[in-house]
């Protein structure tokens, strides 16, 4: 017998500022992820206003260690370069997972001909943490196209897209090391869905623009409501249209150690990731 699982806590995302040309707002961050395991961060840039420029903003190149990055684009555009070789731009729809793991150094910028004209740019980024046994993984890079995601119009209007894991009877194509399910959500105006989630998955929904209930309880843009692991079951609904980003996943049950872009499970692992950082170890940007 399905049952809906009930809320734990609702959040209101806080205004955050990533380098030079990234504003927007803040759900949680690794410090204080435990609740969301197995994601540890999740910063929502935008919708903002970017002025025309020659010289593209952004972030310049930083390492990472210990972990994934997915940058979901819903407006505007990004460009990414890392020591792996890996270099790619991101339109509208599109999404890039890069799995940082035993070490990578990048930079994510506006893209130039984006920069050049200016516009409205819209994307989240979230942090997916790895198992230990993956933490030292060899770096690994997914240009997620957004022909690529599977997209489903749903009985009651709206769209469901599915990045990864499995959803509403559809599966995405990332490649993933824990169970994870990611995917946006577009709903109509009184629109009512329910999707089943495994029992023991961490689920969160966010809502990137609009306003629903999530079992009932309200939530609006920029907050996060995340439930307890007592249903199978969530069911999200409407007044107005709205755009929900679902996450859910297998926790992690092992420790955590974080220093600024390192994720790892002990100090000791951390140091070693500072010093292979300066030592040159994690490649560099041509």
């Amino acid at each position: 017998m399905k049952t809906q699982r009930t809320i734990l806590d609702i959040r209101t995302a806080t205004p955050t500022n990533v380098g030079d040309g990234f504003t927007g707002l803040n759900a949680f961050h690794p410090q204080g992820s435990k609740p969301f395991n197995p994601f540890l961060l999740l910063d929502h840039h935008g919708p903002m206003q970017v002025q025309p420029s020659p010289y593209p903003k952004g972030v310049d190149e930083h390492p990472h260690r210990g972990f994934e990055t997915v940058t979901i684009v819903y407006e505007g555009a990004l460009e990414h370069r890392d020591s792996a070789g890996n270099h790619g731009k991101l339109y509208a729809g599109d999404v890039q997972w890069m799995t940082a793991a035993s070490g990578i150094i990048h930079e994510e910028k506006h893209e130039r001909e984006f920069s050049r004209q200016g516009g409205r740019l819209d994307f989240v980024q979230l942090w997916v943490n790895l198992p230990a046994k993956d933490k030292m993984s060899p770096p690994n890079y997914q240009d997620l196209a957004s022909s690529r995601i599977p997209t489903e119009i749903l009985p009651g209007g709206g769209r469901l897209r599915v990045i990864a894991g499995e959803l509403g009877g559809i599966r995405g194509p990332a490649h993933t090391f824990s169970p994870v399910i990611v995917a946006d959500l577009a709903l109509s105006t009184s629109q009512v869905e329910t999707f089943a989630v495994p029992a023991d998955y961490s689920l969160m929904v966010y809502v990137l623009s609009g306003s629903a209930r999530i079992n009932g309880a309200a939530i609006e843009h920029g907050q996060i409501a995340l439930t307890n692991t007592d249903g199978d079951t969530v069911t999200l609904s409407t007044n107005a249209e709205t755009k929900l980003l679902i996450l859910a996943g297998e926790p992690i049950h092992e420790p955590l150690a974080v220093y600024g872009p390192f994720v790892m499970n002990t100090r000791e692992e951390l140091i070693d990731a500072f010093s292979d950082f300066q030592a040159g170890k994690m490649g560099v940007l041509n």
